[in-house]
């Protein structure tokens, strides 16, 4: 037996046990000691639509209704989503009687549930089912009934034992601040369990040093990860400062390296750049993450470790990628999108990537991590990395990056060997942005000793209009506020195509500017989006 094998099967023992009524010798508070409170604002259209039985999650939607808490079918996120609970946020938001009415019938068909999907003792959903719980219990549960509340403190108890049991998450399990979040949780509000907090308190320094790289990045390399992260360790400083518990020496350090970090990956509207399974997320949720972290610094202009550049110069905002894919374990929501970018101007998004649908079943939510559905070169059909269910498969070994600055304009130039093994091709990508923000310029190279067709894709943000100019060598772009930009390229026809956004909070329609190149001598397009007037 190996010793991974050998630690689950450990693990599965511990929370046999862990669940055995002859060993919860404690008994079962009536209500918790000290109040959890949940952080983050609910969005009360969501709760709307719960009220009807959707359950809204990654663009995907999922019906919650009596005897289906055993069903399998459907993505493990859009599953692991309604077992965790943190939709009660959103019936919260809603404030209404038939809102609570509905949050506390839920729970109480959860746990009378006589079989349960497998995905609901996972560690992470189990984490965040107990916070969930325990941060809303005064919304659903304080003015229930008596048996409802014990039936209620019974399943707390017993999956707290099961989830310190659990512990210490797979390594490959980049959600293990979760699962550590719920058991801390746990050991705030329920008496007579100070061993919670111990064992919690054991794994989270290696999970600080796992999954926060020395710049402050995820290990993800995810935006929507990162923020993740933060919340997590946010909630996690604020439970130990309520129990008066001496925190871990790395938790505040890590705090402040993930905020500094973050700021980093923000558009001019305050949202999130659209990589590797990322949503804009609204502006007001990130301000308020941060403004938890505390302490406000400056966005740097590259993340070394991250792999993610930020060229700024005026109103224009530039974020590129520039790094290796997460390792194995670790990329089952990588995108193939290396060396794609994003471009915002102000508070509007010009050039964007089409966002993620992970919750969505395997055609859509890979059709999104493909590289053609990035702001970038591609070579035929083939993406940069190889999307697989469960990760990727082939992918950048090297990208290699230089940076230039002088006098506020910004130079670079990125290469990776995504397609070298298949192909024998390197993409070169070069970007100029002059200190005004109003001229960017780009140039994209294959290098191969055999010519490739290629296509390089820059897809619009749907509130842009795009018209093409009749010499087709250029189009006009049109930004919400009315002012002009122009998209000029030498070296491939410019033609538009249709394109789907899947940032936002629902798919919209959009469109995206293609420049197509056959396999001949030159394998270099020059293009350039500068403003108008």
């Amino acid at each position: 037996m190996s010793g991974r094998e050998s630690g689950g099967w450990m693990r599965g023992v511990r929370q046999t046990f862990a669940r055995l009524p002859s060993l919860r010798m404690s008994r079962v508070p009536d209500a918790p000691t000290l109040p959890v409170r949940d952080l983050w604002p609910g969005d009360p259209t969501l709760g709307a639509r719960l009220l009807k039985g959707e359950l809204t999650a990654g663009n995907s939607v999922r019906v919650l209704q009596p005897g289906g808490w055993n069903d399998s079918s459907g993505s493990a996120v859009l599953r692991a989503a309604a077992h965790s609970f943190t939709w009660l946020r959103d019936l919260r938001a809603l404030g209404t009687d038939a809102a609570r009415q509905r949050a506390r019938m839920l729970v109480s068909e959860w746990i009378a549930a006589s079989q349960l999907d497998a995905v609901a003792s996972r560690p992470d959903v189990m984490g965040a089912r107990i916070a969930a719980w325990l941060g809303h219990y005064d919304f659903f549960a304080a003015s229930a009934d008596d048996a409802f509340r014990q039936r209620l403190m019974g399943r707390l108890v017993g999956d707290a034992r099961a989830l310190a049991a659990a512990l210490p998450a797979e390594e490959g399990q980049a959600r293990a601040l979760t699962a550590l979040k719920g058991l801390v949780a746990a050991a705030v509000a329920l008496p007579d369990q100070g061993s919670f907090l111990t064992r919690a308190l054991r794994f989270l320094p290696q999970e600080l040093n796992r999954q926060i790289l020395p710049d402050g990045s995820h290990i993800e390399r995810s935006p929507a990860s990162h923020l993740a992260a933060l919340q997590d360790l946010t909630e996690i400083r604020a439970l130990l400062q309520a129990a008066q518990a001496t925190p871990p020496a790395g938790l505040g350090p890590s705090i402040e390296k993930l905020a500094v970090a973050l700021r980093m990956l923000r558009h001019g509207d305050g949202g999130l750049a659209l990589f590797n399974g990322t949503k804009e997320e609204t502006s007001s949720l990130v301000d308020l993450v941060l403004t938890q972290a505390g302490r406000a610094a400056r966005a740097p202009s590259q993340l070394v470790e991250g792999g993610f550049h930020r060229l700024q110069a005026g109103r224009s905002v530039l974020l590129l990628d520039t790094g290796a894919p997460p390792p194995p374990g670790l990329d089952a929501n990588a995108h193939a999108g290396t060396l794609s970018f994003e471009l915002s101007i102000g508070r509007d998004r010009l050039i964007v990537n089409c966002g993620a649908a992970p919750a969505a079943m395997s055609e859509w939510r890979d059709a999104l991590r493909a590289t053609a559905a990035h702001s970038t070169l591609i070579i035929g059909d083939m993406s940069s990395s190889e999307i697989k269910p469960e990760g990727l498969g082939r992918r950048p070994e090297r990208v290699e990056v230089q940076r230039q600055e002088a006098s506020g304009a910004h130079w670079l130039e990125a290469s990776h060997d995504g397609w070298l093994k298949p192909l024998g091709a390197l993409h070169r990508r070069r970007l100029y942005v002059a200190e005004s923000g109003d001229d960017i310029r780009g140039e994209d190279v294959v290098e191969a000793a055999t010519p490739q067709a290629f296509t390089i894709r820059f897809h619009l943000h749907p509130t842009v209009q795009a018209s093409l100019q009749q010499d087709g060598e250029a189009a006009l772009l049109r930004l919400p506020g009315g002012a002009g930009w122009r998209f000029r390229a030498e070296g491939a026809q410019v033609t538009l195509e249709e394109s789907i956004y899947m940032g936002g909070t629902e798919p919209r329609r959009t469109e995206q500017i293609v420049l197509s190149c056959d396999a001949g001598e030159v394998q270099q397009v020059k293009w350039a989006i500068t403003k108008v007037g």
